[in-house]
């Protein structure tokens, strides 16, 4: 039962993906070898990870002509103990402006690689991320109160 759950994940993964812009911009750069660059594929990683097996994640990297199957595991890894949060768009233009390809293809536009706004991720990712935005809130308060005491 689980394979089935797992395989219709990931047939549909791709469809699912190419509803946002930029990852369909990646995804045709990959499935052409294209090098997408090392902040390309992290944010490809990031992302994909919630609509792709392992496998098929790894195979897809692999159509990058930079990434053999050793770094593509190490990035899948990782991606996935660090429990990374899909990029917002402000840390893929960021990303982009550190390499040569565009992991953005069209940075003009605000709405363009805002992968929460064209995507549905599992729950846990929201809870993740509004976990994350409490604590840094916490800290800023924190910051405040000693500002406001010294």
């Amino acid at each position: 039962m689980a394979r089935t759950r797992k395989q219709s994940r990931s047939s549909s993964g791709r469809e699912a993906l190419r509803k946002n812009g930029m990852m369909a911009h990646l995804l045709d750069s990959l499935d052409a070898g294209q090098d997408i660059g090392h902040f390309g594929r992290l944010v490809f990683a990031m992302v994909a990870r919630h609509f792709m097996d392992d496998e098929e994640l790894r195979e897809t990297l692999q159509q990058d002509p930079a990434c053999d199957e050793r770094q593509a595991l190490a990035l899948i890894e990782q991606v996935k103990g660090r429990d990374y949060s899909p990029p917002r768009r402000e840390k893929v233009l960021q990303f982009q402006a550190q390499q040569e390809f565009p992991i953005c293809p069209n940075p003009e536009d605000p709405d363009a690689c805002n992968v929460y706004k064209d995507l549905q991720f599992p729950e846990s990712v929201y809870e993740h991320i509004s976990e994350y935005r409490e604590q840094k809130a916490h800290a800023h308060e924190g910051d405040a109160s000693a500002a406001g005491q010294a």
